[in-house]
């Protein structure tokens, strides 16, 4: 009896000192640079996101926030290295649909786990997928994409951004919805995809609007629909799938901000609350809204009812598709 009071002196010692330890922590944070890991290549929506919250938060904070990109497999590579990071709130990633939501149903064995590994700081932002082709095809609405798919199966290509993420899933929604085949050509991010298909080396993509704008203004491509079930108001003129003949097409890409797991309760709000005055800045938000991006930081808790619903919603195509990769 003597030892196990003793034991059990010894544990609460533990627990006092553990629970003055996070605070005083996140009262120090940060002393360090800070690295926020992006895992596609530079110029996308989690890119532009990830630099937006670095030179912010590097003005009001006064140290180093890093910008590092770190692509392939879709998103897994740098997802892996935040899991397995410190939780000390100075390695951060720009989280997505593709890693948080559909990785976990499309891999058959992965290096972490896309919910237990992470703590969720905020929900980011929000950008509608956009379908586009190479202008060399002559088709200029959807009616005319499916036609020519279902006269010819399996002779368009479609690029994505890798495997898994979002813009893959919407070509998949897009083959189950309207009954047509064509082939995927994943590539490690945009930076590879897009002048393949302004070349027609590829006859269509998804990408998210934020990043084919320029292209689509300039006449590069040629827009056939948004993703999203209303117009986008950076691009009101471009119609939805959905109003197209395929009712209820819906596909957002959306980024959120994650830790690895077990963040300390102090640390997640300082870095909530951060994330919040950044976006909600008029600047910001102009910035992000003439981008595509629509900013709507919001709780860790509703930000994982977020990646319930989506990994429900998505785990559903992945198996209906038989889509199962190596890791």
């Amino acid at each position: 009896m003597h030892y196990l009071i003793k034991a059990l002196k010894s544990l609460c010692v533990l627990l006092c000192v553990s629970s003055l330890i996070a605070p005083a922590q996140a009262a120090t944070w940060p002393k360090n640079p800070i690295r926020i890991i992006v895992t596609f290549t530079p110029g996308g929506a989690p890119d532009i996101l990830a630099r937006v919250l670095a030179q912010s938060w590097q003005k009001s904070l006064g140290v180093p926030v890093l910008v590092e990109n770190k692509p392939g497999y879709g998103g897994n590579i740098g997802a892996e290295l935040v899991a397995k990071s410190e939780a000390d709130g100075y390695t951060l990633l720009i989280g997505t649909v593709g890693i948080h939501a559909i990785n976990g149903a499309l891999y058959e064995k992965m290096a972490f786990d896309p919910i237990k590994d992470f703590t969720p700081i905020s929900f980011l932002a929000s950008t509608p997928n956009v379908l586009i082709v190479n202008k060399k095809l002559g088709i200029s609405n959807l009616h005319q994409l499916i036609e020519y798919a279902k006269a010819n199966p399996n002779q368009l290509t479609y690029g994505s951004s890798g495997t898994g993420t979002s813009l893959h899933m919407s070509g998949e929604l897009l083959q189950e919805m309207a009954g047509i085949q064509m082939r995927h050509i994943p590539y490690k991010g945009r930076a590879q995809s897009l002048p393949d298909l302004v070349s027609g080396r590829i006859s269509l993509l998804f990408d998210n609007l934020s990043s084919s704008l320029p292209l689509i203004q300039s006449g590069d491509v040629v827009a056939l629909g948004v993703t999203t079930l209303k117009r986008s108001p950076a691009a009101p003129d471009i119609p939805t799938l959905a109003e197209q003949g395929l009712p209820g097409f819906e596909a957002t890409s959306w980024f959120c901000l994650m830790a690895p797991a077990n963040l300390p309760p102090a640390l997640v709000r300082r870095l909530n609350t951060l994330t919040r005055n950044t976006l909600n800045q008029p600047e910001v938000r102009q910035k992000l809204l003439a981008s595509a991006l629509e900013p709507a930081p919001a709780s860790p808790q509703e930000l994982s009812k977020l990646i319930q619903s989506e990994s429900a919603k998505w785990g559903r195509l992945v198996q209906k598709a038989g889509l199962k990769l190596e890791p």
